[in-house]
């Protein structure tokens, strides 16, 4: 009788103890059920308020370059053989965040359509535009290099663009002279001024969280 007894205390504690291991692990499937989903939410908040804020800052980069090109074209500095584009001084801005680039391109691509651009001079000038950015993204260790590839690929697009699309009579090369003595002005002087004024909130300002 007493072994009986015994057989089925041990058997009931054997039972209770494969219960308690069983409601355990029930208790951590639901955990990681619960905790799981709100981990990948919380992720998921964090990559799409990074991609807000990127646009956001792209945004106003492109309207920023829109607006002073309208100051530059009251003036009739916006086009043409000499070209003093005040929006060009933006060129510097990959120096301190990638939306620059988008920016930069969307804001060219605007003026020159609202200012009356041919088509060409849209394209192509956006191009330009984009390499430069493009340039400037990969030199933003080198400060003062970061103003040279906006330089050298409107000096080198823009005066094709003024024979081609506008039909100036100028030759390449002086036209060439004309573009980079004005890109020099904006991207170099201007656009070196206002990364120095930036660089030391810059990079806080436009910090993606």
């Amino acid at each position: 009788m007493k072994n009986k007894l015994d057989s089925l205390f041990f058997t009931w504690q054997f039972v209770s103890e494969r219960k308690q291991i069983a409601l355990m692990a029930d208790e951590k499937l639901l955990r990681s059920f619960l905790i799981a989903p709100s981990r990948k939410r919380s992720g998921m908040e964090i990559i799409m308020k990074k991609k807000t804020v990127y646009l956001c800052h792209a945004a106003v980069i492109a309207a920023l370059y829109v607006v002073l090109t309208f100051v530059a074209n009251a003036f009739g500095y916006a086009s043409g053989v000499i070209q003093v584009r005040l929006s060009e001084a933006l060129t510097i801005l990959p120096f301190f965040t990638p939306a620059a680039i988008p920016g930069l391109v969307v804001g060219c691509l605007l003026s020159n359509w609202l200012t009356g651009c041919v088509p060409l001079d849209i394209l192509f000038g956006s191009v330009a535009t984009l390499l430069g950015a493009l340039g400037s993204y990969g030199l933003r260790r080198y400060m003062w290099l970061v103003p040279l590839p906006p330089i050298l690929a409107n000096t080198i697009i823009v005066p094709y663009v003024l024979r081609y699309a506008y039909g100036l009579n100028d030759a390449i090369p002086f036209m060439m002279v004309t573009v980079g003595a004005g890109e020099i002005i904006s991207c170099y002087i201007l656009g070196m001024i206002l990364l120095l004024s930036l660089k030391k909130y810059g990079h806080s300002l436009f910090e993606i969280h």
